[in-house]
C-alpha cells in the first residue's frame, strides 16, 4: 500500500484557488479513480474534484469552507501496489510498544510529511502568531492539522495577531447591540467567494473611473420597432444589452490598451476579446464569458446573452463558459441605476457599467428635446490606463450608440 496526495486541480484558466463547498466522502471510505469526492466553488464556476488514484480516503486536510490555492493538498488516499508507507499493524506496534519499524527512507518522508502544512493551518498560525514547531501533529505521519492547531489554542497557548483582535473585538461590538429579532447569515458559498474577490481587487487594484452621457433615442427607436418581430422570428428577446455589447467589443478592438492585464512587471494585451457579463440566480451571481465578442453581430451576442443566462438559472454553465473573460460589462440599468462605480474583475483593467436608459429633457440647437440618455461608468486599473486612453474610448463607445439606426445597423 501506498499513501497518495490529492491536490486542488486548475479549474479555470485564470483561476489560482478554491473553496471545498462540501466533501462527498469521508474518512475510510473507499473511491474509484475519477470518482467525485468533493464539490469546490471558484469565482469563475461550481465543480467536482474527481479522485486521481482509486483507495481508500486516509484523512482529509481541508475542512468545508476552507479556501485552497491551485497543487495544494487537500487530501490523502490509502492506494494499492505501491510502497514507502506504513500499514495499520506497523502503526498499532508503534503505539504499543514503541518501536520505530521502518527504514531510514521511510524516517526521512515522516519528517517532510511533518513539514508539509496546509493552507488552513498556516492561515490558522499566522493569526494566532503560533510557532508551529511548538506543535504536535496528529494527522499521517504526524503532519499538524487545523484540530492540532484549534487544540493549541484552546489551551490558551499562542497570540491572536492586531488584526484578529480587531476583528474580534469588533464582532463583540455588533453582538452587543444585537436585538432577538435580527437575523444572523453566516458568510458561506458565493457570497464569501464574490467578498474575498472584491477585497483582493480593492486592494492590488488602484481604481479610478470615468462616467460618459450618451444619447441613445435612435438606438431606442430602432429596437422598439424591430423587436417583436425579432422575437418570434428568433424565440428569443432582442435586448439593449447585446447592442452595448456590440458596440463596447467594436471599440475595444480599436483601443487595444483596455483589453489588458497587469502581470507584475509587464502588461499583457490581450489579442482575444472575450466579455464578462454578470447572470444573477436568486442569491448566486455568474460571470459567463461571450467569447470573440468582436466578431459577433447583434442577433448573435443575443443569442448568447439568452443562452448564458438560461445556463446559469438551470446550473449547467460549464467552466469553459466562465473562463477566458478579458473585459466586462455590467447592466445595472436592469436595477433602475444611473451612476454606479464597479469594482475590477480582477485581473481584468477595467469594468463598464452599463445605467438604464431615462428620458429626459436635453437641450438641442438651444431647444428643449425629450431625448433618451444613459451614463456609461468606467471602473479602470490606474496602473494600466489613464484618463487619456479610457477618454477616447468611452468617446468611441459613444459615437457608435449614438448612430445605431435602420440605416447603420443589421441584427
Amino acid at each position: 500500500m501506498s499513501l497518495e496526495k490529492i491536490i486542488m486541480p486548475k479549474l479555470g484558466e485564470s483561476v489560482t484557488e478554491g473553496t471545498i463547498n462540501s466533501w462527498l466522502v469521508k474518512v475510510g471510505d473507499t473511491v474509484n479513480k475519477y470518482d467525485p469526492i468533493a464539490e469546490v466553488m471558484t469565482d469563475k464556476v461550481n465543480a467536482e474534484i474527481p479522485s486521481s488514484f482509486s483507495g481508500v480516503i486516509k484523512e482529509i486536510v481541508v475542512e468545508e469552507g476552507e479556501t485552497v490555492a491551485v497543487d495544494e493538498l487537500i487530501c490523502y488516499i490509502e492506494v494499492s501496489n505501491g510502497s514507502n508507507s506504513v500499514n495499520d499493524s506497523d502503526e498499532e506496534i508503534v503505539q504499543q510498544t514503541g518501536e520505530v519499524p521502518a527504514t531510514a527512507a521511510e524516517v526521512d518522508n515522516e519528517q517532510s510529511m511533518k513539514l508539509r502544512y496546509s493552507p488552513a493551518v498556516l492561515k490558522r498560525a499566522a493569526e494566532h502568531q503560533i510557532d508551529l514547531t511548538d506543535v504536535t501533529g496528529t494527522g499521517i505521519g504526524g503532519r499538524i492539522t487545523r484540530k492540532d492547531i484549534d487544540a493549541y489554542i484552546s489551551k490558551g497557548l499562542g497570540k491572536s495577531s492586531h488584526s484578529k483582535v480587531n476583528e474580534e473585538k469588533a464582532a463583540r461590538q455588533i453582538n452587543q447591540t444585537l436585538s432577538k429579532k435580527d437575523i444572523e447569515i453566516p458568510v458561506t458559498g458565493v457570497r464569501k467567494m464574490i467578498a474575498e474577490n472584491m477585497v483582493r481587487s480593492k486592494q492590488e487594484i488602484p481604481h479610478a473611473w470615468m462616467t460618459v452621457e450618451t444619447d441613445v433615442t435612435e438606438l431606442v427607436k430602432y429596437r422598439n420597432e424591430i423587436k417583436d418581430d425579432f422575437k418570434r422570428r428568433e424565440g428569443y428577446s432582442l435586448t439593449y444589452f447585446a447592442f452595448f455589447i456590440h458596440a463596447i467589443a467594436r471599440a475595444l478592438r480599436e483601443y487595444p490598451e483596455i483589453n489588458s492585464t497587469w502581470a507584475g512587471n509587464k502588461i499583457i494585451q490581450r489579442h482575444d476579446i472575450n466579455i464578462s457579463i454578470a447572470v444573477a440566480k436568486e442569491n448566486e451571481l455568474f460571470v459567463p464569458v461571450i467569447k470573440h465578442a468582436d466578431e459577433k453581430s447583434v442577433k448573435g451576442i443575443a443569442r448568447e446573452i439568452f443562452e448564458l443566462a438560461n445556463k446559469a438559472r438551470s446550473g449547467k454553465l460549464t467552466q469553459n463558459d466562465m473562463e477566458g473573460g478579458t473585459f466586462t460589462v455590467n447592466n445595472t440599468g436592469t436595477f433602475g441605476s444611473v451612476s454606479s462605480m464597479g469594482i475590477i474583475n480582477h485581473p481584468q483593467a477595467a469594468i463598464l457599467q452599463v445605467e438604464a436608459i431615462i428620458k429626459r429633457p436635453v437641450i438641442i440647437k438651444d431647444m428643449f428635446a425629450a431625448r433618451d440618455m444613459v451614463n456609461l461608468s468606467l471602473s479602470l486599473d490606474h496602473r494600466i490606463l489613464d484618463g487619456l486612453i479610457c477618454g477616447r474610448f468611452l468617446a468611441r463607445v459613444k459615437q457608435l450608440l449614438e448612430n445605431i439606426n435602420e440605416q447603420t445597423t443589421t441584427v
